[in-house]
């Protein structure tokens, strides 16, 4: 049995058939070397990082978007240097506390994805209160990923389902792709249609392994703090010029 994606309340998909859009996520790469190519400490390019999201946010809600999925900080980021994690846990802290209000107020839902067990008491409680404080909106779904790895997330959720076959809530039978996508921390979001890597890297660095198996890739030159609301609307538009076949035949093929 194949799962028929559960939804959050959503607008009208932009577009329609094959090449319907409606929810965008990005590897936003290459802040080190933005900030290399000046002369700059990283956490400059971080923090212009965190600018190029503001204005990307503000992008995909003008275009019609209904959830943008943002990955911010991976499992594997641990390894960098302590005061580059710093700096980027004071960012995380920084927009939430500045853009929580605004966030709100426009409507958008804040979802943050990812393994909460080992970050600091305070960022948890920020989550939190992004989450409470936007469970209502339905205007728009921001999701950012934080603490994520797809490998990671897949382990959890196993776990969460063999627990249950354990206790007797669910029987090992019933286990399909719907029960699993149920235990993932996407649950009630549809999943990815593009995915777009910004500073030329071609890779999926562990990134929405389960949910983004039918999605269109977008690999950019552009390293992430030059990324722009016309950067998206090109990317948005190559998309809309592929024909997404699901494993099935194309509509050109008559």
């Amino acid at each position: 049995m194949t799962a028929s994606p559960a939804q959050e309340p959503s607008l009208v998909a932009s577009g329609g058939g094959s090449r319907a859009l409606r929810h965008v996520a990005i590897i936003m790469d290459g802040n080190g070397r933005w900030a290399h190519a000046r002369g700059l400490a990283r956490s400059e390019g971080h923090r212009k990082g965190v600018e190029a999201a503001r204005r990307t946010v503000e992008a995909a809600r003008d275009l019609g978007l209904d959830v943008l999925t943002l990955y911010s900080f991976s499992t594997e980021n641990w390894r960098r240097p302590a005061g580059e994690v710093r700096d980027l846990m004071s960012l995380l802290r920084q927009f939430i506390v500045d853009d929580l209000p605004r966030l709100k107020t426009e409507g958008v839902k804040v979802r943050i994805i990812g393994d909460r067990d080992n970050l600091s008491p305070d960022i948890k409680a920020l989550v939190r209160r992004a989450e409470s404080e936007t469970k209502e909106n339905s205007h728009f779904i921001l999701q950012i990923a934080f603490n994520y790895g797809g490998r990671d997330e897949f382990v959890r959720a196993a776990r969460a389902v063999a627990a249950a076959v354990k206790t007797g809530t669910l029987s090992a039978k019933d286990i399909d792709e719907a029960i699993i996508s149920d235990h993932l921390d996407t649950k009630g979001v549809p999943d990815p249609d593009l995915v777009i890597r910004t500073s030329g890297e071609k890779r999926v660095s562990n990134f929405l392994i389960w949910q983004a198996a039918y999605a269109e890739y977008i690999f950019l030159d552009i390293l992430w703090p030059d990324f722009s609301a016309e950067a998206l609307s090109a990317a948005i538009d190559e998309f809309r010029q592929r024909e997404r076949r699901y494993g099935g035949v194309g509509e050109s093929a008559g």
